[in-house]
């Protein structure tokens, strides 16, 4: 029996070299955020550790400038 077995989720692509981490580009940030709102792990989003310390960073900002919301409540 295999002992690992592969999750169904959805497992959203990391970041390209071209692509920068800022508060301002929300179709990146919302890669990163689930279907609920809230932050998706570093293991989901295969980020390194600084990586996901700046879209956090970002998202939170993006948030507080009201251009990510904070809850998804479309259900």
């Amino acid at each position: 029996m295999n002992k690992f077995i592969h999750s169904s989720r959805r497992r959203s692509p990391s970041i390209r070299s071209d692509e920068t981490i800022n508060y301002k580009n929300t179709s990146l940030l919302r890669r990163f955020v689930s279907e609920q709102g809230k932050i998706l792990s570093r293991r989901m989003n295969r980020l390194t550790s600084k990586q996901q310390r700046m879209v956090a960073t970002a998202i939170k900002r993006a948030r507080i400038l009201a251009l990510l919301p904070f809850l998804n409540n479309d259900i």
